[in-house]
């Protein structure tokens, strides 16, 4: 197993960290065929050595963990965006976590002239954990009532419950009644897509394509006078086409500071002497928040 540092960890730590983090680790009969096959191809997604995604995947999963939320909702992205935080939507939604613009400014996303954090895995990843956290507790820990809220909006889960006489402790999902098929697809896709991670799991040559370094990703804090990615890239030995790529979010590579701090993901520090490259305050161990 190739050795990791402060800058990295071996993928599969990754994928351990979501296994043991599943609400639902077992996979039955009921499991969707038909989305086991869409979803096919996400094993192979984060087996890519050279795309971001089981970076990014691992930048999730820590955020749910340390919000005790169950990692199923890691698989959001990938049903929504595949796991690409520049995706946009012919129908409005943006970013990793394909959010509306009413449902991003609901949860302190902040979108204006030249900035719109849809497209920032850093705030709309904290927003996203943050909602699901809500959810989360609102329907009883369910975590499938949560994704079907996350999908379709909280009111129209309460109310669906209300409707057929159930209670979220005692729920039974895939009864509820007045919601649309595409809610009620959501938790057989996210499920699914579970499983077909599970079930790569005990394929050899899968794990062994996981037993790599994989880069921490962090959240910094980019200060004032630098407006550039290029130039907070150049000043922290950085790669700066990959955090163009990390962070759509700025255009062109352009970073417009506003009224609250910029922050952007880029690839862990390596520490000298404990101390942090002076170009940018590294935010340690950021929790997660709301969509």
């Amino acid at each position: 197993m190739p050795a990791a540092d402060d800058t990295t960890r071996n993928g599969q730590e990754i994928y351990r960290q979501f296994r043991e983090g599943l609400a639902t680790p077992t996979c039955g009969p009921e499991v969707s065929a038909r989305w086991s096959k869409h979803f096919a191809a996400a094993p192979k997604r984060l087996a890519t050595a050279d795309a971001n995604t089981l970076a990014l995947f691992g930048y999730v999963v820590d955020n749910l963990r340390q919000s005790s939320l169950p990692t199923e909702y890691a698989l959001i992205p990938f049903v929504e965006s595949g796991y690409k935080p520049a995706a946009r939507s012919s129908l409005g939604p943006a970013g990793l976590w394909q959010m509306i613009k009413r449902t991003a400014r609901d949860h302190d996303v902040t979108i204006r002239n030249g900035y719109d954090g849809r497209l920032s895995p850093v705030d709309s990843t904290r927003a996203a954990v943050r909602y699901l956290k809500t959810l989360h507790g609102m329907f009883a820990g369910d975590w499938r009532l949560a994704a079907m809220a996350y999908n379709a909006g909280e009111y129209r889960i309460l109310g669906a419950l209300k409707r057929s006489g159930q209670v979220a402790r005692e729920a039974r999902p895939a009864e509820l009644p007045g919601l649309s098929g595409i809610t009620h697809a959501y938790v057989r896709k996210l499920h699914a897509l579970a499983c077909v991670l599970t079930a790569a799991g005990d394929r050899e040559p899968w794990l062994q394509a996981l037993d790599r370094p994989v880069p921490r990703l962090e959240v910094v804090t980019v200060p004032g006078g630098i407006d550039r990615i290029e130039a907070w890239a150049a000043a922290n030995d950085q790669d700066a086409e990959r955090l163009r790529r990390l962070n759509p979010v700025f255009v062109d590579g352009r970073i417009r500071h506003g009224a609250t701090p910029v922050q952007l993901l880029a690839l862990a520090d390596d520490p000298v002497d404990g101390v942090a490259a002076p170009a940018a305050t590294t935010e340690a161990g950021v929790a997660a928040g709301g969509n």
